[in-house]
C-alpha cells in the first residue's frame, strides 16, 4: 500500500470519526473561546486583571483550544503560539537541561512559569521540567509577554506563563489514556473529594512513557555520519503523583495545601546506555483572607527537592574498545528551593488610584555539583573532578497603583520592584584523576540590588477596540549550571562554570492593539527589548585567550593546558537587541466552523560582543518568520474536527553559520463526545510525514535535529 494511500486512510477515518454522532443532534455554537471582553481573568499579573485591562499582549490558552490541538504535551501546544520559540522536537527527546522556553528570542531561561501561580523554572538549570503540567491535570494557560519583572523579578524578561491545573468538582473522577506511535503512551486518573464546605481535595497521578524517535537528524543539511555507534531512539518514562487540598476556615479566609512527587527517567543523548533520572518532591501552601469588602492579604510558602543524577554518552575513538559506546561523563546535582511570600492589596477610590497591592518575597536556593570525567577509552577510568557547592537568595519588595481616568478612557499601571540578589559559592575545586590534588579557588560574594519600574497604558476608543502600550525594566540572574557546573574532556573540550556572573539587565517596551467582537478577536503587537551583560557561552580560542585557558585547564588537572579551541567559558559580555511583531487571530465563522491564526517577525541581534559571536546578524535558533493557521469544523456539538499547519521560515543554529532550512507541518484533531461523560480523540502530527530539520541552536553540525515524524495517537477521557 502506498504513503500517500495510508495517508489518506488516516484523514478519512478522522473526518469520520468527527460525523459519527446522531443526525438529529441539535446544532449549538462553536465553544466559548473565553476571549470576549470580561471573560477572562489574568492571575498571572498578581492583581487578578481581566483581559481588557491587559497593557501586555496576552494570550489565553481555554480548555477547548489545549483539546482541539493536535499535540500531546504542553510544550508543544505552546509552540504555535505567536513570540514563542520552541522546535518541533517535544520536551521528551530533548536532555532535561535544554526542555526550557524562548519567548520573543531573548534567549532559553529568561521566561517565567508558573504552576497555579507558584514559580515552576527548575532552580538548578533555569529550564522548565515539562512533565510537571500534563495536559491531562491543565485547566487554562495564561501567556503574558513582555518585561514582568516589577511584578515576579527573576525570569521576568520575556514574560510570564501561568498553568492553571484542575480544581476539585463534585467528589468527581476522571480517568484519560492514549497510545500513540513509538509506543507512545500516557494514563492519568484524578479524585476529587468534596469533604465539606469548608474542605476540599483532589489527587491526581499519571504515567507518561514513549520509545522515542531518533531526532539526530540524517538528512540534508545534516550527516548520516550523526550517528555513532551505540546511538539509538530517545526513550522516558514519566510519572507525577499530586494532592491538592483546598480549605475555608471561615467566612473570610481559603487556604491550600499542595503536595507532590515526581519522577523523569530518559535517554536524552541517544544512547541506551546512558540514562538520566529527576526525582522531585514539592510542598507549597498559603493563604488568602479578606480584611474588608476591598482588602485582603495573600500568604503563600512554598519548598522544592531535586536530584538530578546525568549521564553523558558518547562513542569511544581509541583503545581496545574503539568504536565502542561508552559512559564519559556523569554528574550528580541535588538541589533545593524554598521561598515565601505576601501581598497586601486594596481597591480604592481615591485621588485617581483604583488600587494599590504592596508585596515583599524570598527566596533561596542551594545547591552543589559534582562532574566526574571519565576516559575517552571507554575505560570507565575518572581523569578529572569538577565539583561546586553554593547558594543563591532573592530578596524582593514591590508595589503597583492602578488608575482609571473620569475624563478619557484611560487606565494606567504603575509599577515599581527592588531586588537584593546575592550569590556565594563557598566551595569550588578541580581535581585530577579519580579527585586527586584538587585545587581550591577562592570565590568572593557576589551582589546586585535591581530596581525594576513598570507603565502598562490601556486606551479603550470604544467598547471592542482598545490601544495599549508598555514600558518596563527587567533582570535576570545567572543561574547555577552557569555558576557551578564545569565538564568535558580532553578530547571533547571542556565547558567551565563562572562563579563570578552576575545579573543581566533589559529595557524594552511594546505597542499594541486588541479588537474584540462577539465571534472572536484580532491583536497585534510591536515590541523592543534590549538586554545588557547577556550571559553566554565563550570559546577561548585566539591568542589572547591563552592565558585564561591555560588557568583553567591547569585547574582541571591538565597543567599542560587543553589547547585553544577546546575551552569554553561563561561572560556576560553580550548585548542582544530584539525587535519584532506579533499578530494573533480568531473567528467563530458561524455555527459550524472557526478560524485561527498566528504570525509573528522577530529580529534578534547582538550589538556588542567580547565574543567571536558576530554582531548585527540573526541570532542562532530564532527564525525570522513563523506562523500557524487552523480552522475547525462542528458537525454536530458533540464532536470537532481541527486542521492545523505551522510554517518556521529560515534560520542558522549558530549566528551567520549552520543554516537550518524553512519548512511546514500539517497536524490533525478529531474529538468525540460520546456521552455526556466520555470522549473520543485522535489525533496526527506531521500529517503528511515530512522529513525536516528543526531549527535549533548549536555550534556543530553534528547537532541538528530532526523534527517529529508523522505521529498518531488515539484516546479517550471519561468523568463519572
Amino acid at each position: 500500500m502506498s504513503q500517500e494511500l495510508r495517508l489518506g486512510r488516516h484523514a478519512v477515518a478522522l473526518f469520520l470519526l468527527a460525523h459519527s454522532v446522531m443526525p438529529w443532534a441539535q446544532i449549538a455554537p462553536p465553544p466559548n473561546y473565553d476571549q470576549k471582553l470580561s471573560d477572562v481573568v489574568v492571575s498571572a499579573m498578581r492583581s487578578d486583571t481581566p483581559l481588557d485591562q491587559m497593557s501586555l499582549n496576552t494570550t489565553i490558552l481555554t480548555k477547548e483550544v489545549l483539546e482541539s490541538s493536535p499535540d500531546q504535551t504542553i510544550d508543544q501546544v505552546l509552540k504555535n503560539v505567536p513570540g514563542v520559540f520552541l522546535n518541533d522536537v517535544p520536551y521528551y527527546q530533548k536532555d532535561p537541561t535544554a526542555q526550557s522556553i524562548n519567548v520573543r528570542g531573548l534567549g532559553f531561561g529568561r521566561t517565567l512559569v508558573l504552576i497555579d501561580g507558584l514559580p515552576a523554572n527548575d532552580a538548578f538549570y533555569g529550564t522548565v521540567q515539562w512533565n510537571l503540567v500534563p495536559m491531562s491535570s491543565i485547566e487554562s494557560v495564561e501567556f503574558v509577554r513582555g518585561g514582568v519583572s516589577s511584578l515576579w523579578g527573576n525570569y521576568g524578561m520575556g514574560g510570564v506563563i501561568n498553568i492553571n491545573t484542575k480544581t476539585p468538582k463534585n467528589s468527581a473522577q476522571e480517568i484519560s489514556a492514549s497510545i500513540g506511535s513509538f509506543a507512545t503512551g500516557n494514563v492519568a486518573a484524578s479524585k476529587d473529594l468534596i469533604v465539606s464546605d469548608s474542605m476540599q481535595m483532589r489527587f491526581s497521578a499519571d504515567y507518561f512513557s514513549s520509545e522515542g524517535y531518533q531526532n539526530y537528524a540524517m538528512i540534508s543539511p545534516a550527516s548520516p555520519g550523526n550517528i555513532k555507534n551505540g546511538m539509538g531512539t530517545d526513550a522516558v518514562k514519566n510519572s507525577n503523583v499530586r494532592l491538592q487540598n483546598y480549605f475555608k476556615p471561615n467566612q473570610d479566609t481559603t487556604a491550600f495545601l499542595r503536595m507532590g512527587y515526581s519522577t523523569m527517567a530518559d535517554l536524552s543523548t541517544n544512547y541506551a546506555i546512558a540514562p538520566n533520572l529527576i526525582q522531585t518532591a514539592d510542598v507549597a501552601g498559603g493563604s488568602t483572607t479578606k480584611l474588608a469588602d476591598d482588602k485582603k492579604v495573600q500568604i503563600n510558602a512554598y519548598y522544592q527537592n531535586t536530584n538530578f543524577y546525568k549521564q553523558s554518552g558518547s562513542t569511544s575513538t581509541s583503545g581496545a574498545n574503539k568504536n565502542s559506546p561508552y559512559i564519559n561523563a556523569n554528574y550528580t546535582d541535588p538541589y533545593s528551593t524554598v521561598g515565601a511570600s505576601a501581598q497586601y492589596t486594596h481597591d480604592v477610590n481615591l485621588a485617581g488610584v483604583d488600587q494599590y497591592i504592596v508585596g515583599i518575597d524570598a527566596r533561596n536556593i542551594s545547591a552543589s555539583n559534582l562532574t566526574n570525567n571519565l576516559n575517552s577509552n571507554g575505560s570507565g577510568a575518572v581523569t578529572t573532578v569538577n565539583y561546586a557547592q553554593g547558594q543563591q537568595n532573592f530578596y524582593g519588595l514591590l508595589g503597583q497603583i492602578k488608575s482609571a481616568a473620569s475624563a478619557i478612557p484611560i487606565e494606567a499601571t504603575l509599577g515599581a520592584r527592588l531586588d537584593a540578589w546575592n550569590s556565594q559559592t563557598p566551595t569550588l575545586y578541580n581535581a585530577g584523576s579519580n579527585g586527586a590534588n584538587p585545587i581550591y579557588q577562592n570565590i568572593s560574594n557576589k551582589s546586585k540590588t535591581q530596581f525594576s519600574p513598570s507603565l502598562g497604558l490601556v486606551y479603550k476608543a470604544t467598547n471592542e477596540w482598545n490601544l495599549r502600550g508598555a514600558a518596563y525594566q527587567a533582570f535576570h540572574a545567572p543561574s547555577m549550571n552557569n555558576t557551578l557546573r564545569s565538564y568535558g574532556s580532553t578530547s571533547g573540550g571542556y565547558f567551565f562554570a563562572n562563579p563570578n556572573l552576575t545579573p543581566e539587565t533589559m529595557t524594552g517596551y511594546e505597542l499594541g492593539t486588541d479588537y474584540r467582537w462577539s465571534k472572536g478577536f484580532a491583536q497585534l503587537t510591536a515590541f523592543n527589548n534590549y538586554i545588557q551583560n547577556a550571559i553566554t557561552s565563550y570559546n577561548l580560542s585566539t591568542a589572547s585567550d591563552q592565558a585564561l585557558s591555560n588557568s583553567l585547564c591547569a585547574s582541571a588537572g591538565n597543567p599542560q593546558g587543553c589547547g585553544l579551541g577546546k575551552v569554553n567559558y561563561y561572560t556576560n559580555q553580550q548585548n542582544l537587541l530584539s525587535r519584532g511583531i506579533e499578530l494573533q487571530y480568531h473567528q467563530d465563522l458561524n455555527l459550524h466552523w472557526a478560524l485561527d491564526g498566528g504570525y509573528s517577525y522577530t529580529r534578534t541581534v547582538l550589538t556588542w560582543s567580547a565574543t567571536s559571536d558576530p554582531i548585527n546578524t540573526q541570532v542562532g535558533g530564532v527564525p525570522q518568520n513563523m506562523a500557524n493557521a487552523g480552522i475547525t469544523y462542528y458537525p454536530v456539538p458533540q464532536a470537532s474536527l481541527t486542521t492545523t499547519v505551522r510554517y518556521v521560515s529560515n534560520s542558522w543554529m549558530a549566528t551567520g553559520s549552520l543554516p537550518v532550512p524553512a519548512y511546514a507541518v500539517v497536524g490533525l484533531k478529531a474529538n468525540y463526545q460520546v456521552t455526556p461523560q466520555a470522549t473520543i480523540f485522535a489525533s496526527v502530527v506531521n500529517l503528511f510525514n515530512r522529513q525536516y530539520v528543526t531549527f535549533n541552536i548549536a555550534s556543530q553540525a553534528t547537532a541538528y535535529q530532526a523534527g517529529m515524524p508523522q505521529a498518531i495517537t488515539v484516546g479517550a477521557r471519561i468523568n463519572f
